[in-house]
């Protein structure tokens, strides 16, 4: 128990007095921003792509746009994300001689990561909508795609929420692996703290916590949202 107690005042030693403190700031901003950003612009991918893949294919460019939907989905579910990462910053990007730094790097893979799981849970959600809805917008005069924008795609939304909340905890805690290409998030944070200390069992444990307490927030968050939404379908 004295042991323990050492390694707790060390970690505190080094968190509130050494730079611990602003390295878990920092590491948890990135990770927050990472995760967050990659979302939105998975969700933005993943609408886009699932709106191709239940066009009808009557004509030769839906096709098309099919088959590179298609091509992009299985290519980013089918590498692990910290391939993705790393032939992004260390092979694409210097090819086409773009420099962005490790977060600008991870937001970009992030986002196209989630955009190919996004889609086809948005495919899923759309198909889950009542075909009258589309014919019923049909019907009145608007078109495919504005139907689709504002009547289907917000259902669909509606019903794939607690998938997409299941996404955004995955992305958070997959940027335990950003420190690959050189971004500080929360695991840089405690490692560094843990080699300062040459102790890293309580860093460890405290970071284990972090995305406990990440993930118990997003879980409340999609069930408020879900509440809301339920009593928005009592009053219509």
């Amino acid at each position: 128990m004295g042991n323990f107690q050492l390694k707790i005042n060390q970690f505190v030693e080094i968190v509130m007095h050494q730079g611990g403190m602003n390295q878990i700031l920092e590491g948890l901003k990135n990770t927050v921003i990472i995760a967050v950003s990659g979302l939105i612009i998975g969700i933005i991918i993943g609408i886009l792509i699932a709106t191709v893949r239940v066009v009808p294919k009557y004509k030769l460019l839906p096709r098309i746009l099919n088959g590179f939907c298609t091509f992009y989905v299985s290519l980013f579910r089918g590498t692990p994300m910290v391939v993705q990462l790393l032939v992004f910053y260390y092979v694409l990007l210097p090819i086409i001689g773009v420099k962005l730094t490790g977060v600008q790097v991870s937001i970009l893979v992030f986002g196209l990561n989630s955009g190919a799981y996004i889609s086809e849970m948005m495919r899923a959600g759309i198909q889950s909508v009542d075909p009258g809805q589309m014919e019923a917008g049909r019907a009145v005069g608007l078109s495919f795609a504005t139907t689709m924008r504002m009547i289907v795609i917000p259902q669909a939304i509606k019903n794939i929420l607690p998938t997409l909340g299941n996404e955004f905890i995955q992305l958070i805690k997959e940027t335990s692996v950003v420190s690959f290409v050189g971004a500080s998030d929360l695991y840089v944070a405690f490692n560094y703290i843990g080699s300062n200390s040459y102790e890293f069992m309580v860093p460890y444990l405290a970071m284990a916590i972090i995305y406990i307490v990440l993930v118990l927030l997003i879980t409340l968050g999609i069930r408020i949202m879900e509440k809301q939404l339920r009593k928005s379908d009592k009053r219509n």
